[in-house]
C-alpha cells in the first residue's frame, strides 16, 4: 500500500508528466483551456484524465474529476488518492476548483499530495487538507479523509 509519506520526487514527476500528456486528450473548444490531471492511488497505480466542455459549462467535466472517475470504474478496491497533480497545456497557472478539491477529499486521506501550478506557473505542493481548510466541518467521519497516515517525507524508510 502506497501512502503519501513515500511520495518521491520521482512520483511527483511522473504525475506532473502524466497530468501534462494527458492535457492533449482535453475538449475545450469554447474556452481553449485544456487542464490534464494524474492521480497516484493507494495500490501504487497511476489514472489520468482531461477536462470535457460542454456549451452549458455546468454540464463540463473538470481534469480532475474524469481522472477519479476513471480511477473509481477501474479500481478493484477501495479507491485511496495519495497525489494528484494538475496541468493546462501552456503551463499556465491551474489549481483545482472547489468542486474537485471536493471530490478529492472524498477519497484522500490526511497529507495526500495536491500538486499544481501556482500563479507565477511554478509547481507547488500542497496536502489536500491545506488546499481544502475546515474540510471535517463538511465531511463524514466517514469519509477516508479521516484516517491517520504518516507525515510526508520525501524519502522512504530503510
Amino acid at each position: 500500500m502506497v501512502s503519501s509519506a513515500y511520495v518521491t520526487e520521482q512520483i511527483v514527476q511522473e504525475l506532473k508528466r502524466l497530468a501534462t500528456e494527458a492535457t492533449e486528450f482535453a475538449y475545450a473548444p469554447y474556452s481553449n483551456f485544456q487542464v490534464g490531471a494524474a492521480l497516484l492511488t493507494g495500490d501504487g497505480r497511476f489514472y489520468s484524465g482531461a477536462n470535457v466542455e460542454n456549451r452549458s459549462y455546468p454540464m463540463s467535466l473538470c481534469a480532475e474529476r474524469a481522472a477519479i472517475a476513471k480511477a473509481v470504474t477501474e479500481s478493484r478496491a477501495d479507491l485511496e488518492i495519495v497525489a494528484v497533480a494538475v496541468a493546462e497545456s501552456n503551463r499556465g497557472p491551474c489549481a483545482p476548483c472547489g468542486g474537485c478539491r471536493q471530490v478529492i477529499s472524498e477519497f484522500a486521506r490526511v497529507g495526500a499530495l495536491l500538486i499544481y501550478r501556482d500563479a507565477l506557473g511554478a509547481f507547488k505542493q500542497v496536502p489536500i487538507e491545506e488546499a481544502l481548510p475546515d474540510a471535517r466541518a463538511f465531511l463524514s467521519e466517514k469519509a477516508p479523509l479521516f484516517s491517520e497516515t504518516p507525515p510526508i517525507s520525501e524519502t522512504p524508510p530503510s
